[in-house]
């Protein structure tokens, strides 16, 4: 690589929080961001469990044309990219006047989709979908957007890899301003939070049915989970190299140390240990790392009962005898999906610039698959300096990010 690649700004609005002190405070309280939403049951879910997120109307900030083309996921990734670029000390003036790229993780634009449809069907008109319509029912809608927002001239893709699209366009960003192709893109995850999108999912029976106890239904490894509970919002980091950085003057958060990803190629839905092992182990020996230098590990673990096993086994194979703590944030949110990858890498930063690694929620019995783990149910102050982040998604597209604490 010839350059190193940092973070200088996260923006973050979720179940837990919608903005980085927010999400702070929860995270090192225990609240979790998980309830029940009604309509659901209405409509027919198993579970009406979900990450209460909020939609805020953005008039006032924005106007009718930007806003009529923005749906759910862009709403969400424009709220958290605006506390990004601000942190980063970005304006308009220096994206107008240098090249920026955007590189976000989005899978599915649902409600766009079939309200559109459901128009369209009942009026037998297609021009009475509106002319926003295709700019929201595409999955490139965070990044077409936002481009035009922004006044992004750089890289300019979505990416869509189920529940490790907000992992990989860190990684790549890593990649192509580590090589020099690029100096800054903005990155991040959206996953919109309407019934609509998750649908199908709890048709599956994929969800937790732990209605009588919300914020107890995301257990990841415990021995009595009974699946995962749906949650979403936006997650945005500003990668750039560190000379951009530092000719900017711009505050360092943290060095993006590495990047692991593979492909498990034998399942749609049920994951392999295999895949997400050689991803670990690639994304360690991408950043020059040893096992032992790993302080901290952000499991994808998103309480259903063989995901979280099989990764437990796949972490234990990589890590050896080292015990490196493990916990998921998912206990707080539920999962994130799209936006996940993004997220827990801004949940991990948070953490360790404020030095405690929050608890692994509702941990009561653990798993035996997770025996050997380090996973404490309870928050540790504790200053660290390296951590890695896994995020895995159905098609068995595996993504690791590994991240560490600035020095020069």
């Amino acid at each position: 690589m010839k350059h190193r690649v940092v973070i200088t700004g996260i923006g973050i609005h979720s179940c837990i929080g919608e903005s980085v002190e927010e999400v702070a405070t929860s995270l090192y309280q225990g609240r979790s961001g998980i309830g029940i939403d009604p309509v659901r049951k209405e409509a027919g879910y198993m579970s009406g469990l979900t990450g209460i997120v909020s939609t805020p109307d953005l008039k006032g900030r924005l106007g009718r044309r930007e806003r009529i083309t923005l749906g759910q996921p862009g709403i969400f990734a424009y709220l958290a990219t605006e506390q990004a670029l601000a942190q980063a000390g970005i304006t308009p003036d220096y994206l107008a006047a240098h090249e920026v790229g955007i590189l976000f993780g989005n899978d599915s634009c649902a409600e766009a989709v079939v309200r559109s449809a459901d128009v369209i069907r009942e009026k037998r008109n297609t021009q009475m979908a509106g002319t926003g319509a295709v700019f929201q029912s595409l999955d490139s809608t965070v990044t077409m957007n936002l481009s035009v927002l922004y006044n992004l001239r750089g890289i300019n893709m979505t990416i869509a890899a189920a529940c490790a699209s907000g992992s990989h366009p860190i990684g790549l960003a890593w990649l192509l301003i580590g090589q020099g192709l690029q100096e800054c893109i903005i990155c991040g995850g959206a996953q919109e939070v309407n019934p609509l999108a998750v649908a199908s999912f709890d048709g599956l029976g994929a969800f937790s049915k732990r209605e009588d106890a919300p914020t107890e239904a995301s257990r990841p490894f415990d021995a009595d989970r009974d699946g995962l509970v749906p949650s979403g919002g936006g997650a945005t980091l500003i990668v750039e190299s560190l000379e951009s950085a530092k000719r900017r003057g711009a505050k360092v958060i943290a060095e993006v140390l590495g990047y692991g990803f593979s492909s498990n190629g034998d399942h749609l839905s049920v994951p392999n240990a295999i895949g997400p092992a050689v991803s670990l182990r690639r994304c360690l020996d991408s950043a020059g790392l040893r096992v032992e230098d790993v302080d901290y590990i952000n499991a994808h673990a998103t309480s259903t009962p063989v995901g979280d096993a099989v990764e437990a086994k796949a972490i234990k194979d990589v890590l050896g005898g080292h015990r490196a703590v493990v916990t998921s944030t998912k206990a707080f949110t539920g999962h994130e999906m799209w936006m996940s990858g993004a997220s827990e890498a801004i949940y991990s930063l948070i953490m360790m610039e404020r030095d405690f690694i929050a608890a692994n929620l509702n941990l009561h019995r653990l798993d035996p698959a997770a025996e050997g783990l380090c996973i404490p149910p309870e928050r540790i102050d504790r200053h660290f300096d390296t951590f890695v982040s896994n995020s895995f998604g159905f098609g068995g597209t595996n993504s690791t990010l590994a991240f560490r604490r600035f020095q020069e």
